[in-house]
C-alpha cells in the first residue's frame, strides 16, 4: 500500500498503531536546514491536548532521526523519522477481526488485504500515524519561517458551539481551558469543555471542526488545476483520519451570495497589488493571492465509544452487540489542530519549492 504525499517534498508513512514503531521517510528537504530537537518535541507535545478530552494512551513521542541529519543540520538526503510505540494495549482489541467496529476501517481493510492486515488500534489507518506527520512539519518549519509565512489553527466548533473567526481571537493560549481544548476564544473554550464533558459522561462522542489561517504567502504559490493551493490543501486535510469536509474562504456561504457580493476588488498599485474587502480569497485559480487563506476542516464524532453498538460477527454471521474497550478521544478537533497545521506547512513548502520560492 502506498502512503505518500508530495512531489518536490515527499512524505511516505510507515508503521501501525500497535506495531513496534511509526515513522516516515521525508524526501526533498534541502541541505543546510538547522534542526532543533526541542522545537520538534514541542510540536509533538502540542499534538497531545490535556484534560479529559483525549485518549489516555500515554506516548512520550520521542523522535529519532535515523538518516538525513548530521550535527543537527540536514544533509539533503532522505530523512528517516522513527517514533517508538511504548503504550499500546493490544488486548483491548481481542474482538478483532471477528467483530469489525462500526465506523472504522476494520471490515474494508480486511477485504482489501484478504484478512492479513493488523487491525489493532486502527493499524495503518490509525491517527497514531499523524505523529510522524507532525514531526516532519517541525523539521521543515525553518523553511516556513524563511518564507515569512505563518500557519495557525484552533478548534472553531464542537457540536453547535461555534467560536468567532480565528482572525479575531486572542493569541494562543489565553487560559488553561483554551490550551486544553485548543480553542483561542476563552468563552467558547469554556462552553466546549462543558459540552465534551457531557458527552464523555454519557459514554458518547461529538463532532468538531478546526479552522486554519495561513498568512504571509507571497502571490503565486501553487500550480493551476490539480496542485493548486486549495486542491492540495484539501487533499492533505481530507487524508487526516476522520476528516469529513473542507471549505475555504467563505465556504458554502457562497451558495446564497451574488457575484457582486463575493468578488473582492484589487487595490494597491501595479508593483504591490492587494485584494480588498472582507475576508478576500487567499487563492484564485489555484494560486495564492497574497491575502490570508482560511480553511475549515470538519471531523466526525470518534467512532470508538464505550457504549453498546451492534456489528456483524464474522464467525456466527449474525449481528451481535459490541462494546469497544480501550482509550479513546470523545472529540477529535483538539488533537487535530497540530495535525492540520502540520499538513498545511507541508503543502505550502512543497508548492513553494516547486514554484521556485525556496531557495531564493
Amino acid at each position: 500500500m502506498q502512503m505518500s504525499l508530495g512531489e518536490a517534498l515527499r512524505l511516505t508513512l510507515f508503521g501501525t498503531s500497535h506495531g513496534p514503531r511509526v515513522g516516515a521517510y521525508l524526501e526533498g528537504v534541502p541541505a543546510g536546514i538547522n534542526i532543533d530537537e526541542q522545537v520538534i518535541q514541542q510540536a509533538m507535545d502540542n499534538r497531545k491536548p490535556g484534560g479529559r478530552y483525549a485518549s489516555k494512551r500515554r506516548e512520550p513521542d520521542n523522535v529519532d532521526l535515523l538518516s538525513g541529519v548530521k550535527d543537527s543540520v540536514t544533509t539533503g538526503e532522505i530523512i528517516e523519522i522513527s517514533i517508538t510505540n511504548k503504550d499500546a494495549k493490544s488486548k483491548d482489541y481481542s474482538f478483532l477481526p471477528n467483530q469489525p467496529r462500526p465506523g472504522h476501517q476494520d471490515m474494508v481493510m480486511m477485504k482489501k488485504t484478504d484478512g492479513k492486515a493488523d487491525l489493532r488500534g486502527g493499524g495503518t489507518s490509525s491517527a497514531r500515524l499523524t505523529a510522524p506527520i507532525v514531526a516532519a512539519a517541525a523539521i521543515i518549519s525553518p523553511i516556513i519561517t524563511k518564507l515569512n509565512i505563518t500557519v495557525n489553527a484552533h478548534v472553531s466548533s464542537i457540536g453547535k458551539i461555534n467560536a468567532p473567526s480565528i482572525s479575531t481571537c486572542p493569541a494562543k493560549w489565553e487560559s488553561e481551558e483554551c490550551q486544553q481544548i485548543r480553542c483561542q476564544d476563552p468563552k467558547s473554550a469554556s462552553a466546549m469543555i462543558e459540552l465534551v464533558e457531557q458527552h464523555r459522561m454519557s459514554r458518547d462522542s461529538i463532532g468538531s471542526e478546526v479552522e486554519l489561517e495561513i498568512s504571509g504567502m507571497p502571490m503565486g504559490i501553487g500550480e493551476p488545476w490539480f496542485d493548486g493551493v486549495e486542491p492540495y490543501l484539501a487533499r492533505a486535510m481530507m487524508s487526516i483520519p476522520a476528516a469529513r469536509g473542507v471549505e475555504f474562504g467563505k465556504g458554502f456561504e457562497v451558495i446564497e451570495m451574488t457575484g457582486s457580493e463575493h468578488n473582492s476588488p484589487w487595490g494597491g498599485d501595479k508593483e504591490n497589488p492587494v485584494m480588498l474587502g472582507e475576508k478576500p480569497d487567499g487563492a484564485l485559480a489555484g494560486l495564492s493571492t497574497g491575502s490570508n487563506l482560511y480553511c475549515k476542516v470538519a471531523f466526525k464524532p470518534p467512532s470508538s465509544i464505550p457504549q453498546e453498538q451492534v456489528t456483524l460477527n464474522l464467525e456466527t454471521n449474525q449481528q451481535e452487540p459490541l462494546i469497544v474497550k480501550g482509550r479513546h478521544d470523545p472529540v477529535l478537533a483538539p488533537r487535530a489542530v497540530a495535525v492540520v497545521e502540520a499538513m498545511a506547512k507541508f503543502a505550502v513548502v512543497d508548492l513553494a519549492i516547486r514554484g521556485g520560492f525556496f531557495p531564493e
